[in-house]
């Protein structure tokens, strides 16, 4: 039976390097699916990243802004989180969809 065999099959280091090569793609804890999604994952949580510093760098900016300039903080202190001078009323109007 090992006669009808290709000659490369009966290779004992070829034989032991498809085996440790199916068990690293296939049965490993870091197979190549998961390698897969972990590369997914990193791009899609760099992406995050990007995202959270641009905010980042714009509430520092906004920050700056509104601890140098008292109108812009009234303004930012009435619209934001609907602050009132005592002789005022406020009305919120909310949009439908």
């Amino acid at each position: 039976m090992l006669k009808q065999l290709p000659p490369i099959f009966r290779n004992f280091y070829f034989v032991t390097g498809l085996c440790f090569f199916v068990w690293i793609a296939f049965f490993d804890s870091n197979d190549l699916i998961s390698r897969f999604k972990m590369s997914a994952k990193l791009g899609s949580l760099e992406n995050e990243k990007e995202y959270y510093q641009e905010k980042i760098t714009e509430v520092e900016k906004d920050r700056a802004e509104l601890t140098t300039n008292k109108e812009l903080l009234e303004k930012f202190a009435r619209e934001k989180y609907l602050m009132k001078k005592e002789t005022e009323d406020i009305f919120v109007i909310e949009e439908k969809d």
